[in-house]
């Protein structure tokens, strides 16, 4: 079965995600914006690379997913590529964070 590949639909109409003028933003939106925005200044992160590991998440993961959501799917991917964190890292923070919540 062929499997139509993905495109970053961040600039096409009706599913460029939601610009920040739009609604607010949730706490959460806001973080990965700004993790987003710190590894691309510090060099970790292109924007080509967002693209590409957002793209890669495949057709049934990437919609499924809400539009920071693939971003924040996208970074993990990248952070742990670039050998920044290790998946380990991330899933024990999460628990954390999650203990936390409930």
């Amino acid at each position: 079965m062929l499997q139509r590949k993905i495109r970053c639909r961040r600039f096409t109409t009706g599913a460029a995600g939601p610009q920040k003028s739009d609604r607010n933003l949730m706490d959460w939106e806001r973080r990965v914006d700004a993790m987003r925005a710190v590894l691309g200044e510090k060099g970790y992160v292109s924007v080509d690379e967002l693209r590409r590991a957002i793209e890669g998440l495949g057709n049934e993961r990437y919609e499924s997913l809400s539009y920071y959501e693939r971003w924040a799917a996208a970074v993990e991917v990248l952070v742990v590529e670039t050998n920044l964190l290790t998946t380990e890292e991330i899933d024990r923070k999460a628990a954390q964070l999650d203990a936390e919540v409930t």
